[in-house]
């Protein structure tokens, strides 16, 4: 009786856990926050590095990531960059010079992204969390496997309310 009561308590809390909101993976994924990228210390095979560049990832309501963007190139020009999605490996609208869709797969502390031209694949990147939740190495291909950057971005420590 011991045994199936054990099993009747894990079962409770196994459901228990699968209901919970979505936010509990915005309060742990380390991803959500705000990033500024290092350029002494990224690289670019392809193209010009920005001057500076900031990155906020915000948790949606429905389980997903939001990126907003900021980049500035070296001529002064604005370059924003953003997505809404969820890390299902599905489409999602993005907007930036490099296509208009995205679709990730992985988790806050790493992911894979594909990021599409009307249709056809024309970059990849995988982006790592460090252990410590400061720094973030996103590594850019072109769909070819052509190195485009390795880009090195720091997490701004929160700010109190």
């Amino acid at each position: 009786m011991k045994h199936f009561t054990r099993q009747i308590v894990f079962a409770g809390i196994a459901v228990s856990l699968s209901l919970l909101p979505d936010v509990a993976f915005a309060q742990t994924n380390p991803r959500i926050g705000t990033w500024t990228l290092d350029v002494a210390k990224s690289t670019y095979q392809q193209g010009t590095a920005p001057s500076s560049e900031t990155r906020t990832y915000l948790a949606t309501d429905d389980g997903g990531v939001q990126l907003t963007a900021d980049a500035t190139l070296a001529s002064g020009t604005k370059q924003p960059t953003g997505f809404r999605a969820k890390l299902d490996g599905k489409d999602y609208p993005f907007s930036g010079t490099a296509g208009d869709t995205i679709a990730i797969k992985g988790d806050g502390w790493a992911w894979d992204a594909t990021i599409k031209l009307r249709g056809k694949v024309v970059q990849t990147s995988h982006s790592v969390i460090a252990k410590d939740g400061k720094t973030l190495t996103q590594t850019t291909k072109t769909a070819s496997g052509r190195p485009v950057s390795t880009r090195i971005y720091h997490k701004a420590a929160p700010t109190a309310h």
